[in-house]
Parts: C-alpha cells; structure tokens; sequence
C-alpha cells in the first residue's frame, strides 16, 4: 500500500508545553495560547444553488498542540452522519491566488474518508500547505482543519453543548484570543519524504491527487471569470495545465503539460483538452473523453512562464494573447 513519510531531517517547534506541527511554525517570539472562540452566526446562504441555506449556527475557532489535535478531530468527525461532503485546501502554485479549495458536492461515506486521513495522516495533520476538513446539511455540521492546523466547527445550535463537552475534554476553555501559528510571523512547508528510487512514499502533489479522484473534488472557483484574491478582474493570463491520459488499463497513466492563456477556468480547460488531442494525434487516437481530465488549473505571470517553457519551447507570439491561445505542450515524464 502506498503510504508517505516524514521528512525525518525536520525539527518540532515546542514553545513551553505547545507542539506545533512540523508544517508550520512561528519564526519570531510568541506565547501559544490554547483555547477556543464561540460566536453565534444567524441563517444566511442561498447565493450558491448547489447549497441549501446555512441555518443558525455557532462557530468555535481552537488551537490545539499538535499531540492533541488528531484525537480532537476524531472526536468531532464522530458526530457526523455515516455519508458526508469533503473539503480539500491546497496552498498551490497559482501565482494569482494563495489557496486552491476544493469541495465535493458528492456525499462518501465518513469511514471512507476517515480511511484516508489515517492512511496520509502526515500529509493531513502535520504538512503546512494543505487544509481538511468536512460538512453535512442533515444536521449542519461543518470542521475543517485550516493549513495553520487551526480547528474550525460550525454547529447547528442543538450541537453546542457536546462540541462544548468535547472542547473541555481536550482541555480547551474560550479564550478571547485563542493564538496558533497564525498569530505570529510563521512559515509553511513542506515535510514528506519522497525519494525517487521508492515509489510506495507518495510526494505531496501525487497524493493530492489521489483524494481528488477518491473524494471527486472540483475547484471550489467560479469557472466563468478570472480575478486574483482581492477580487481583481485580470482578463486573459497565461496557465500552466496538467492534463491526466488513461488509455488503457494496464498501463500507469500519461501527464501532459499545456501552456495557453485564457480569461477563466472553463476557456483554460477546454483549450488543455484540445491542446492535448492535438498532442495526441501523432501517437494513438484520443480516448474516450471520460479517460482524460485537466487535474492541475495554475494561472502564471508573463516571466514565470517564461521560466517554465525556457529552452524546450517558444512562445508562439508576444502577448497580449487571446483567449484560448496555446502557448506550448508537451508530455512530462513519469517520476
């Protein structure tokens, strides 16, 4: 079974009795405050068809040390229902937006994914670059673990007094400001072991990769438009996308690496698809389409493409380009 490892060239942050995760960690001086926040949040939703309406709800923010924190996410997933929906977050390599979310919009089973978590558990609750977490509309209930390992509960309000219970049982009172590794100057990292010559430890990315089959997550992002963080509008930019070939079954799928540019999420992916059949087309028909799927959307600056295509290929014009231009392709060698 394919598994992963930590790095074991990576030291633990310990401020006093507090365990940081080996992801992140505080770079300057800081006292760690255990604890929680509880607030109350009234109904509101709607904007997002796919979603009903969140009803009235309570919100705790917590920190906890790192050797709690695996058992408090435990006891919070044993008050979900048998089927839930998966939250994935990536801090990936957008140059334009720091967080790719994904979502399922698909109910799994919770033992399924609670499978997933024990299996990649160093990927989940140690590495600084990824968030987890899940929600059920049937009761409401939403955590989610963020990259700062930060815990995230939102209840309907008939559930307060037992995430209460299970805080207090984790030794966790409300503080007024509960502080983790986001309340300092802090770094994220990196922290699997993926040598080359083993193939059975999966790297960080590979094994991304795998939850969003397993758990059939989308990118959480309007696909019609093309903004940065802040929401500003950018146009036509250049994308780096990774386009995944399974053509038959006996053989380890082929990766394809587009470059082309486009004003949103849909134009990027319908560009990769017919910039891979043209890959394809010197080499054995195009499969069905089922078997072919973009995995990777990163938007580029002008000079970090440039660095990516470097002497293996030329851009084709200057830019500006026009929507749904192919910039370059070509097929990535296996790892």
């Amino acid at each position: 079974m394919s598994v992963c490892k930590l790095d074991p060239s990576l030291e633990r942050i310990v401020v006093g009795n507090f365990q940081f995760p080996l992801g992140v960690y505080p770079i300057e001086p800081m006292t760690p405050r255990p604890g929680y926040t509880l607030l109350f949040e009234s109904a509101d939703g709607g904007e997002d068809q796919e979603w009903e309406e969140w009803p009235d709800r309570y919100l705790f923010d917590a920190v906890v040390s790192f050797e709690r924190l695996e058992s408090l996410v435990w006891t919070l997933f044993s008050l979900f229902p048998g089927r839930v929906y998966p939250i994935l977050d990536i801090l990936g390599h957008d140059d334009y937006r720091e967080i790719d979310p994904f979502v399922s919009y698909d109910l799994i089973g919770v033992d399924r994914m609670m499978d997933h978590l024990r299996r990649y558990r160093e990927f989940f609750f140690e590495d600084g670059m990824c968030g987890f977490g899940a929600m059920t509309e049937e009761p409401f209930l939403y955590v989610f673990v963020d990259e700062h390992k930060i815990v995230t509960v939102r209840a309907q309000t008939d559930l307060k007094d037992r995430i209460e219970r299970i805080m207090r049982a984790y030794d966790l009172e409300p503080v007024e400001e509960p502080a983790g590794a986001d309340s300092a100057a802090h770094e994220h990292r990196g922290v699997l072991l993926a040598p080359e010559d083993d193939k059975t430890l999966l790297p960080f990315d590979e094994i991304a990769g795998r939850l969003r089959d397993e758990w059939r997550l989308i990118l959480n992002i309007d696909p019609e438009s093309n903004v940065d963080d802040e929401g500003a509008e950018l146009g036509v930019t250049p994308w780096r996308c990774v386009v995944r070939i399974d053509d038959e079954p006996e053989r380890d799928p082929r990766f394809a690496e587009i470059f082309l540019a486009a004003d949103g999420l849909r134009s990027a992916e319908d560009t990769a698809l017919h910039a891979t059949e043209e890959l394809l087309a010197d080499s054995l028909p195009l499969p069905e389409e089922e078997d072919v799927e973009v995995i990777i959307f990163d938007r580029v600056t002008p000079d970090h493409l440039r660095e990516f295509i470097g002497a293996k290929g030329k851009l084709p014009k200057k830019g500006p380009w026009t929507s749904g231009t192919i910039l370059a392709a070509r097929w990535i060698e296996p790892r």
